[in-house]
């Protein structure tokens, strides 16, 4: 699991393009869209774009990413609320990651989800998928991030967002073991994948922060991470740092241009040189290497 979070850092770092810049923006705007379909067309949208795995299967291939797009509430008020949460968490957790790590978290979410789904097709006839589960992982995520970030509940109550993120995790799992024996063998095969499948997600890219907190209550032993991989997370926290207030995020040590001005250079990190320095495709192998 570490070894993937740590992949998962590097192919963000060497792919910085990767991803959808303001993925959540698009998300709130799209979902706003349905709300009011659905409004003047008696939830003819939703039904249209909702999971169902036999209409996949049938050719309606677009299901399989619309369901994202499906309002949570009936009620506008409460819409215009939620959507505007999950803008401003979504925003927050893309400004600490970048845009290609949170990409990459939020589309992994949908993927397996949707692969969860059709695997519990072996056990349950149907599944239920919305984008509850995703929203609420999306909550945990910025609560990780920003464990101090007060949210005010029902608009009047500050309360900090580890603490409701702890409380998330509480009801889930205390809604879990108070379900009665019909409701067990009922729901929870059907509901059970998309909660795994972005948990799962969760878990990857949060790997070692969830292993710090079970070694402090002695669940496991803490794990020594090597000095190469202490410097790589610091650089990076580091790097994105420096790249809020340069407005560029790569800078070749040999030439000085960067990513900003020359938008389709390529630019790599050399894994000889000591420190943390970035070269441009015409200098990654032919410049001399950095040794303090």
């Amino acid at each position: 699991m570490r070894k993937l979070s740590d992949a998962i850092d590097r192919f963000c770092l060497n792919h910085p393009r990767f991803g959808i810049p303001g993925l959540m923006r698009y998300v709130v705007i799209i979902t706003a869209a349905v709300f009011f379909l659905d409004a003047f067309s008696k939830n003819a949208a939703s039904t249209i774009l909702a999971f169902d795995a036999e209409a996949i299967l049938s050719g309606e291939v677009w299901r399989l990413l619309t369901w994202i797009f499906i309002p949570e509430y009936d009620r506008v008020i409460w819409m215009v609320v939620g959507l505007f949460f999950y803008y401003f968490i979504g925003t927050a957790i893309e400004e600490y990651w970048g845009s290609a790590k949170f990409t990459l978290f939020y589309l992994s979410g949908v993927v397996l989800t949707v692969a969860f789904a059709f695997l519990s097709r072996l056990w349950t006839p149907w599944t239920v998928v919305t984008n509850s589960y995703l929203n609420n992982i999306l909550f945990l995520a910025f609560a990780t991030l920003y464990p101090d970030a007060l949210i005010r509940l029902y608009f009047v109550l500050p309360i900090k967002a580890k603490w409701l993120a702890v409380l998330y995790v509480f009801l889930t799992f205390y809604d879990i073991v108070r379900m009665d024996t019909y409701a067990v063998k009922l729901l929870l095969p059907s509901l059970l994948p998309g909660l795994v499948a972005v948990w799962l997600v969760y878990a990857v890219f949060f790997w070692d922060r969830i292993r710090d907190v079970l070694a402090d209550i002695g669940f496991l032993t803490r794990h020594k991470r090597s000095q190469q991989t202490v410097h790589f997370k610091s650089a990076v926290r580091q790097q994105k740092k420096k790249e809020a207030q340069r407005g560029y995020r790569h800078k070749c040590a040999v030439c000085g241009r960067t990513d900003a001005d020359f938008p389709d250079l390529e630019f790599r990190y050399c894994s000889r040189c000591a420190g943390y320095h970035c070269f441009c495709q015409d200098h990654i192998f032919n410049h001399v290497h950095f040794t303090e």
